[in-house]
């Protein structure tokens, strides 16, 4: 029991030197902007300020990085910020006219995070259903084969405007066609005899095959 007020009394006495030490600091008023410390015209907005040597008391700098509040001589100040490095700072003894001015130079920071893997399969068991059911893409050669099939190649054609290529041969075939019968009639495949005979004859081997089949 004597212990225990012993160790009371002891902490008590050490909580009275701990007030009356901090009393014994004066006060000043300590004022400042916080700077990107790459860049001294860029701002750093919203900067934590703690006091770690009275109860860890915060003070935010606002959004021009501006902080006024009072503090004591030989207080340490720790600068927190989001993607910059902590910085502390002590004020100094014996400031003049109880005021302090600084330019806290923030330097930034970059964080590595570790990678994160996200995964569409809540189990296994999904997984091995979706990799049993998977249907793989095809190859270069596969897709090749396919790019150069028939039909391929006519729906191509058929969708596909001209290129500047064939528009130059059709208009050079038209003026040539002009060329060689500018004294002569153009001539009408309707009045070919020969067109006809051609085409009673491809009539005429339909209708056989067709028969044979």
């Amino acid at each position: 029991m004597k212990k225990r007020l012993l160790i009371w009394i002891i902490g008590l006495f050490a909580a009275f030197a701990a007030h009356a030490q901090v009393a014994d600091k004066p006060l000043v008023q300590f004022t400042g902007i916080t700077y990107n410390a790459d860049s001294a015209k860029v701002i750093v907005p919203y900067v934590s300020i703690t006091n770690l040597s009275n109860k860890k008391s915060v003070i935010i700098a606002n959004y021009k990085g501006y902080f006024s509040f009072v503090a004591h001589e030989r207080d340490t100040l720790l600068f927190t910020a989001v993607g910059f490095a902590p910085q502390e700072l002590v004020i100094p003894m014996a400031v003049a006219n109880k005021s302090y001015t600084v330019q806290v130079l923030m330097k930034p920071q970059v964080i590595n995070l570790p990678a994160f893997h996200m995964f569409p399969w809540a189990t296994t068991d999904e997984f091995k259903k979706d990799f049993l059911t998977m249907k793989l893409a095809d190859d270069d050669l596969e897709n090749a084969r396919k790019n150069l099939s028939r039909n391929s190649l006519a729906s191509l054609g058929s969708s596909l405007p001209r290129d500047a290529n064939e528009i130059q041969s059709a208009v050079a075939q038209d003026m040539h066609n002009r060329i060689q019968n500018s004294h002569s009639l153009i001539p009408n495949p309707l009045l070919n005899p020969i067109a006809w005979g051609t085409l009673i004859k491809q009539i005429a081997d339909g209708d056989k095959s067709r028969t044979g089949n």
